[in-house]
């Protein structure tokens, strides 16, 4: 092969693969709950489509997904490992949805922060099953393909996951009632407003609070109406003068971003349903911030 040649099939795999990423990305992002790691899988998937034989490849997005749902998968299985010895809760890296609110996906399945935490208590093959079904439309048969399995065993690898998200979280509301609820939540907590927050916070509420071990951050959930309320109302007058709170949207939803003396201490995110606010999740881990704080500038 003639050398320009050569350089003529990599600018045409670097098109196909430019083409696929959004859906890399997104595949990648659900099945770990990471955007860090599922840049580091796209990026793996990326050397090995220049260093495949591309000549008999008829569609490369879906050579791509395959490559990359199961590098996901594997690192997801090293990672549930690691999430073990955590310090504290674990909450999914947020990411900035503006840009594209599906994250490359048919529909924005599975990319809710309290979705992803969910399905972080099924195993990777289940996950991936459903994020490549729910999320991305793909044909149940296509799915076995990339999972190495059957049909029939992918059909329930899906339906599990379903009821066990079925089981776990009410309906969501809409953006509307999700920022309006969040508003108030916001309001009562930074005053201390012990009577507001036992209106809008649910029965069986739960707060988690990602700090990665950072001093300060509650290492383990708070759950329970009297419990969250009466943290949150203790909490204010400690945590909350010296800082400022700026709107801006993570997964797809509302969220807060609270800074203090210029730099970012926590995401603030919840989970709403037609109950009221069902979890309160704080990602206040540095390495899980930085990366959502510089994509708002980007």
């Amino acid at each position: 092969m003639r050398a320009e040649d050569d350089a003529g099939s990599l600018d045409e795999a670097a098109q196909q693969f430019m083409a696929a990423r959004p859906q890399l990305f997104g595949i990648a992002y659900r099945v770990l709950g990471s955007a860090v790691e599922a840049e580091d899988i796209v990026q793996e998937a990326w050397v090995r489509w220049q260093n495949t034989d591309r000549a008999d490849i008829r569609e490369p997005a879906a050579f791509l997904a395959t490559v990359t749902a199961r590098l996901a998968i594997n690192l997801a299985q090293s990672a549930r490992m690691r999430r073990e010895s955590y310090i504290g809760p674990w909450l999914p890296e947020p990411v900035d949805t503006r840009t594209d609110p599906q994250l490359g996906a048919e529909r924005a399945e599975a990319l809710d922060l309290a979705v992803l935490l969910l399905l972080e208590k099924l195993n990777p093959v289940e996950r991936a099953a459903y994020v490549l079904r729910e999320a991305f439309d793909y044909p149940y048969r296509q799915i076995a393909d990339i999972l190495e399995t059957s049909e029939a065993n992918t059909r329930q690898l899906v339906t599990r996951a379903r009821k066990h998200l079925a089981a776990e979280r009410r309906k969501p509301v809409s953006s509307d009632v999700h920022r309006r609820l969040l508003e108030v939540f916001l309001d009562a907590a930074r005053t201390g407003s012990l009577s507001v927050l036992e209106e809008v916070l649910t029965d069986d509420v739960v707060s988690y609070t990602d700090g990665g071990g950072m001093r300060g951050a509650s290492r383990i959930p708070v759950v329970g109406l009297p419990r969250v309320s009466r943290y949150l109302a203790a909490f204010a007058p400690r945590f909350w003068p010296a800082t400022a709170v700026r709107w801006v949207e993570a997964n797809g939803r509302p969220a807060v971003l609270v800074t203090a003396g210029g730099s970012p201490v926590a995401l603030l995110s919840v989970d709403v349903s037609d109950r009221g606010i069902e979890r309160v999740m704080w990602v206040m881990n540095p390495d899980k911030l930085a990366p959502y704080v510089a994509s708002l500038t980007a």
